[in-house]
């Protein structure tokens, strides 16, 4: 267990970055929603990326230069399509608020991405590992059911005390905020589904002189030159389109460019060493680094979200947010101890099944 330590530890700093990095996109205002989402794009999914890992690993370029097609084609394509499920965050976000697109956004990505990876690489898996793996996807899912629930209380709440939340809509459009959460958590999996298939191009930065986690880094900038392409693209389309960087004449963009600066940095900050943890677990890292990454943003997410006033007036529906933290605590805990499991712990051999899919490792 002492070995995890460190890497869970950068995973639990990578989750603050990720609860809190949605906190910008309150202040878009009042520039355009298009014009303030390219900033943040180029920030978060090339600059930052960039910058990085050109300071961290030796011959960058040479890396990736070097690595299989497919691991760059896949990669960057799964990118390309978490960039579609990332547009739709900000949207939901608009509509159902921060605290409730974190709980179904972040608890589907983590529950298929950790499916998705247990499938991949079921020829690694320790069997005395599953059900501790089993168990913490199950109080995940619980979680995410707990607070999606609380959500749902909150906005009955305040809805019967005729109160107007800030950036909650009502009725209609609030059911159609969580559809768009819904499917927006389906395809933001597909990222860490990406990363987890990019393995190669890691091995190759540490042939060059990349320490572990640092590999992750160049892995990174493979999968988000196809979510750069996604979402600058879109937001540039918009832009050309509606022909407006600033919507409102009412002052203050460069505060609001400095928050997309801000939230990009803070966005990638939580990928980038989101990554490293998981390098440095080795294997089982691919199935376990995520749902506690995005678990614990969730309870960032939250205390964020109190502190901004999103849970005013929502009385005892409040604690089912709590209870919800709880199972998320009791969920990473169980995930973390599947970790420690080695192949010489278990009694049975390691499972051996044949790769289902083209893109595993």
């Amino acid at each position: 267990m002492n070995e995890l330590m460190l890497p869970i530890m950068i995973v639990v700093l990578a989750s603050v970055f990720q609860g809190t990095f949605g906190l910008g996109m309150k202040y878009v205002k009042p520039m355009s929603w298009e014009a303030w989402w390219v900033i943040q794009s180029v920030v978060a999914m090339l600059l930052f990326p960039l910058i990085w890992a050109i300071i961290v690993v030796p011959d960058l370029f040479a890396v990736i230069s070097e690595a299989p097609t497919n691991e760059v084609v896949a990669g960057a394509t799964m990118g390309f399509l978490w960039g579609i499920g990332g547009i739709m965050f900000g949207v939901a976000v608009g509509y159902i608020g921060m605290s409730l697109t974190y709980g179904i956004v972040m608890g589907g990505c983590g529950i298929a991405a950790t499916v998705i990876a247990l499938i991949q690489g079921a020829d690694t898996i320790v069997p005395a590992s599953v059900p501790f793996t089993i168990l913490g996807l199950v109080l995940y899912g619980l979680a995410l059911y707990v607070v999606t629930i609380a959500g749902l209380k909150r906005d009955k709440i305040v809805a019967e005390a005729g109160q107007e939340l800030q950036g909650i809509k009502k009725g209609a459009e609030f059911r159609k905020g969580l559809i768009i959460a819904v499917v927006s958590s389906l395809l933001s999996s597909l990222l860490f589904v990406g990363f987890n298939n990019t393995g190669e191009i890691g091995k190759i930065a540490e042939a060059h002189g990349a320490i572990v986690r640092n590999g992750a880094l160049a892995r990174w900038v493979v999968v988000l030159l196809g979510a750069l392409v996604m979402n600058a693209g879109y937001a540039l389309i918009l832009l050309a389109k509606n022909k407006k960087i600033i919507a409102e004449q009412t002052g203050g963009a460069g505060k609001a460019a400095l928050w997309a600066v801000v939230t990009g940095l803070l966005w990638f900050a939580a990928l980038g060493t989101m990554g490293q943890g998981s390098a440095m677990m080795g294997d089982i890292g691919a199935i376990i680094a995520v749902p506690i990454f995005l678990a614990l943003s969730l309870i960032v997410s939250n205390i964020a979200a109190m502190i901004t006033g999103e849970w005013k007036g929502a009385g005892k529906a409040l604690n089912l947010v709590f209870v919800g933290v709880a199972l998320i605590v009791l969920a990473a805990g169980s995930l973390s101890y599947a970790g420690t499991f080695k192949a010489d712990d278990s009694a049975a051999p390691t499972i051996d099944v044949p790769a289902v899919s083209a893109m595993t490792e």
